[in-house]
């Protein structure tokens, strides 16, 4: 059986790799190519490929979101490849639906192997990958967000800056950032960036603002 894949990476280079490596494989065939999560979406829904390979950073709604409205709107299955696996960007695709997570500097052998297994609906894990996913599973969970931090990471969201949300919300520009600090804390995440990938992927976050 044919399967047909859609790489998603904001490099060509790396789209040229991948491209070249699949089309040595008879039964893989590329139907096409996107370098922004917004393409992805619209492409996945036109071409109706059995497998996405999506990279995580990407120009525009990144790859956590694009995952998600892909999943949402087609039969797909996604599968990221990409440089990045630290525990809130592999926790953000997989809330988001994606049903693998390789990292670049994987064996050739296991890209292909792993677009196949993610055809057949299986889940496919660097190693790395999937033991963040254990020691993660491992711990308590994470602290609930207060109905006043889910106001502050909205605003957030809507990209508005520390003084800006003090004056939506009412409250100082101190108590804002004391928010942001726990936020982050319960969330497990650096930056605002990453909070608000990390709450859309935990449904903390409607996926378009």
């Amino acid at each position: 059986m044919l399967i047909t894949v859609l790489i998603v990476d904001d490099h060509p280079v790396v789209r040229e790799g991948v491209r070249a490596l699949l089309a040595a494989e008879a039964d893989l065939a590329v139907v096409g190519e996107c370098a922004s999560g917004e393409e992805a979406v619209t492409a996945a829904c036109e071409l109706a490929p059995d497998v996405v390979l999506m990279d995580v950073r990407l120009p525009g709604i990144g790859g956590a979101e694009a995952t998600a409205r892909i999943v949402a709107a087609t039969t797909a299955k996604v599968l990221m490849l990409t440089t990045y696996d630290n525990e809130a960007d592999v926790l953000a695709a997989v809330a988001a639906g994606a049903v693998g997570y390789l990292v670049k500097d994987s064996p050739r052998a296991v890209v292909v192997d792993g677009v196949r297994a993610t055809a057949r609906g299986e889940t496919v894990l660097s190693p790395t990958v999937a033991s963040k996913l254990v020691n993660r599973m491992r711990r308590p969970g994470p602290a609930a967000l207060t109905a006043r931090e889910l106001d502050v990471l909205r605003c957030v969201a809507r990209g508005l800056s520390n003084p800006d949300i003090g004056r939506a919300l009412f409250i100082g520009e101190t108590t804002v950032k004391s928010h942001l600090a726990r936020i982050f804390d319960k969330l497990e995440v650096d930056d605002r960036t990453a909070a608000v990938t990390v709450a859309i992927g935990r449904g903390l976050l409607p996926a378009v603002q």
